[in-house]
């Protein structure tokens, strides 16, 4: 992490030298009126700094009042998403508070670790998540690098497991069986559902979408990043025709393209050179699986010619899922001319 340490004094610029002593494991640079070296940048206003390092760096830890750090900042305020972990320090490094983006920021993590290097340190954790040890869903995002959709949408939803009010979330059981093991989850505390399962769903209740398609509401939404398509074709099918075809999967499911991380497809597709300079054309892993590792899944697929012209279970539909991380088909295939798609995250 980089971390800038603002001082404006002789007293704060001692105790910087004492800090970055114990963060030696970050990228650290001081900002002072007194000192200028390799770790040490001078300065004469904190204004003529603050643009700089609001963007460069990841964290800036303030070593001076907090009614002066608030108006310093307060121009720069810009969105929970995006603005860096704030932190101020106390002279004597005894006590910590993280001010802004406790969470996807990182500030009460960089807090925590501070205090537990420093002796005697204290952290002033004021968000309510961590206070009464509650499920934060932002936290869950970063922990499993996922995108957020909605973040406004975050406070209600927090509000309600502060509350201890029930909320909804629509997801698949790989995520959910990850959720449930999510520090502050409280069994009883969520309603879950599956995509294809949404029988007792009630409408009024918050809810958070964890799939990686955005859909058309307002509900807080965080989506896998990591997405495997599987893809068959007859053979001499066209690198256009392939093209046009993800593009079409794409839309139709509210995918982006940036999020595919992976192409894969059954090994007897190896030399088709439509798929092969399509792979190439947009810079993607392309992976290929044999009979063995196809045959030896046990999920039942969608029917497919495969199973007579190669005897194996398919192509699309168990090749995503071998080449995804956690294992999930979330699209069976579709068929677009001569070239079928599935997806798995």
């Amino acid at each position: 992490m980089k971390i800038a340490i603002v001082t404006i004094n002789n007293p704060s610029l001692k105790t910087a030298k004492k800090l970055i002593s114990h963060l030696s494991n970050h990228e650290c640079t001081v900002f002072n009126k007194n000192e200028d070296s390799d770790n040490f940048v001078k300065f004469d206003k904190i204004d003529d700094i603050l643009s700089t390092a609001w963007v460069e760096f990841n964290a800036i830890i303030f070593l001076m009042a907090t009614g002066a750090v608030i108006r310093k900042i307060a121009p720069y305020l810009k969105d929970k998403s995006t603005d860096p972990a704030l932190l101020i320090m106390t002279l004597d490094l005894k006590k910590i508070i993280p001010l802004l983006s406790g969470h996807l920021g990182g500030a009460n993590e960089l807090a925590n670790e501070i205090s537990e290097l420093i002796e005697d340190c204290i952290n002033f954790v004021t968000t309510a998540s961590e206070q009464i040890k509650v499920l934060a869903f932002d936290m869950f995002a970063k922990k499993m690098n996922y995108g957020i959709s909605n973040l406004k949408s975050l406070a209600q939803v927090a509000n309600k497991i502060i509350n201890k009010q029930i909320v909804q979330v629509v997801s698949y059981p790989s995520i959910i069986e990850e959720l449930k093991n999510f520090q502050g989850y409280q069994k009883g505390s969520i309603n879950f559902f599956s995509p294809d399962n949404l029988e007792s769903f009630d409408s009024e209740i918050s809810t958070v979408y964890i799939l990686p398609q955005k859909l058309p509401n307002n509900s807080l939404q965080l989506h896998p990043k990591e997405l495997a398509l599987g893809l068959g074709m007859n053979r001499g099918t066209s690198t256009k025709e392939i093209k046009l075809a993800v593009l079409r999967f794409c839309f139709e499911h509210s995918i982006s393209l940036k999020n595919i991380t992976s192409l894969a497809s059954f090994e007897a597709k190896f030399n088709e050179i439509g798929l092969l300079e399509y792979a190439k054309n947009i810079d993607k892993e392309l992976k290929f699986f044999d009979e063995k590792e196809i045959n030896a899944l046990k999920q039942n697929f969608s029917p497919s010619q495969a199973q007579k012209f190669f005897n194996i279970k398919g192509v699309a539909e168990p090749a995503s899922l071998l080449a995804s991380n956690t294992k999930t088909l979330f699209i069976s295939k579709r068929i677009y001319g001569n070239v079928t798609i599935a997806a798995s995250f």
